[in-house]
This record gives C-alpha cells, sequence and structure tokens, in this order.
C-alpha cells in the first residue's frame, strides 16, 4: 500500500489581512506530493498550496482572497521551483529483482542440462 505525503517545498510569510480576523500575519505554503511504497518512492509534480493565518489558524481558500492575495500568490507561485518527478527504487525491489532473474538462469541452466 503505497503512503503518500504532502513535503513542503517553499514557505512565505505574506503581510496581507486576513480576510477572518483582519490580522496582517499569513503564511504561504505550496507542497509537492511524494509517494512511498515497499518498491520505490516516487516525486509526482502535483504542487497544491495553502495560506494559513497565524493568528486564527484559519486556512484561507482560494474564495476569500482578495485582490492584494491573489497578487502575491501570483509572484510566489513563479518563485516555486518543485523538484524534478523521479522514480528511485528501494533495495527490496533490487534484491527481489537479482533473485528473480537468479531463479530463472537456474531454470533454463536446468532444463538445458536435460535435469527438468
Amino acid at each position: 500500500m503505497a503512503k503518500e505525503k504532502q513535503i513542503a517545498i517553499k514557505e512565505a510569510e505574506i503581510t496581507n489581512n486576513c480576510p477572518e480576523c483582519f490580522n496582517q500575519e499569513l503564511k504561504l505554503t505550496f507542497y509537492q506530493r511524494h509517494t512511498y511504497n515497499p518498491f520505490f518512492h516516487r516525486t509526482t509534480d502535483q504542487v497544491t498550496h495553502e495560506i494559513k493565518c497565524k493568528k486564527c489558524y484559519s486556512i484561507i481558500y482560494p474564495v476569500n482572497w482578495t485582490p492584494d492575495i491573489e497578487r502575491v500568490f501570483e509572484y510566489y507561485n513563479k518563485l516555486v521551483a518543485p523538484d524534478r518527478t523521479s522514480v528511485r527504487f528501494t533495495t527490496l525491489f533490487f534484491v527481489l529483482l537479482i533473485l528473480i532473474l537468479g531463479l530463472g538462469g537456474a531454470a533454463i541452466y536446468f532444463y538445458m542440462e536435460g535435469f527438468i
């Protein structure tokens, strides 16, 4: 079963007003999705974002964004450089691959020698 994690790739403190409590301390965070499996670790190209108020701890959804927040978001969105998409195989994958290739080679050897 694959596990998914959202890893923060960029965080920024912005000084726009919160639509809920009108405080000027907001935190903009960009996340990239990573999936972990016993056989491989995959970095995907999916980047998500979240704006959270540091005083009232409410998440500000795009419906409630003011034009100032939208401008700041667009600016930081251009600065985000996500990790490249990649697949890294684990040691378990390589052990199973070598085991399967070894068993296949042994089966072919025994067949060619007439033991089977």
